[in-house]
């Protein structure tokens, strides 16, 4: 057997050596202002502003317009049916791919998109409950329930856009916050829309 044969088969002498994994960093953990300092951002109060206008005409077309409606005296008949309109908003899944693929002329190439969508939905609103506003439904029922329904169909459309809107808008870690403002904003806005728009007419 040659020299060089018998060295490799001589097993190795000298200690072995365990390779040891580098030092890791330990996280660090956001400081209290830095956690709420989110709610402050110009993308979070502009979700909280949006969040109220959607959740205004909500509960006027389901509650406040009801309680209208019984003050001009129409039965409550009428009434049941009227309140048909709201479901506008649990079928908004028929036309939600349409906002979400459609463009709208001149609109989405100067605002995009969700802005567009978002600015239709609430010229729609608007009118219509500038409609209701200046119509008597002891003397003309029907213009009122077409704009009820106008209400309905641009307050669902504008959900529709807002959801969209909401989650491209920001990056994940911001989400909740948007999230939580857009709640807060649609809350205090059926608030208003309830007890507000009754406070205001009792005066």
């Amino acid at each position: 057997m040659s020299d060089k044969t018998a060295s490799s088969e001589l097993p190795a002498t000298g200690p072995a050596v365990n390779p040891t994994p580098a030092p890791t960093s330990p996280s660090t953990k956001p400081a209290w202002r830095d956690v709420w300092h989110v709610y402050t951002e110009a993308a979070t109060l502009r979700m909280l502003l949006l969040g109220f206008s959607a959740g205004l005409p909500l509960l006027l077309v389901f509650g406040t317009l009801s309680f209208w409606l019984r003050e001009a005296g129409i039965d409550r008949t009428t009434i049941g049916y009227l309140s048909w309109v709201g479901l506008a908003y649990g079928f908004k899944w028929l036309w939600a791919p349409l906002v979400d693929r459609l463009p709208i002329p001149l609109l989405t190439r100067l605002l995009g998109r969700r802005r567009s969508w978002l600015l239709l939905s609430q010229a729609v609103i608007v009118a219509a409950l500038v409609g209701m506003a200046l119509t008597d439904p002891r003397l003309a029922l029907t213009p009122v329930v077409w704009c009820a329904l106008a209400v309905a169909f641009g307050s669902a459309t504008q959900d529709i856009a807002l959801d969209a809107y909401r989650i491209e808008s920001a990056d994940v870690p911001r989400q909740a916050a948007l999230a939580a403002a857009y709640q807060t904003g649609y809350r205090i806005a059926m608030i208003w829309a309830g007890a507000g728009a009754l406070w205001i007419a009792a005066r």
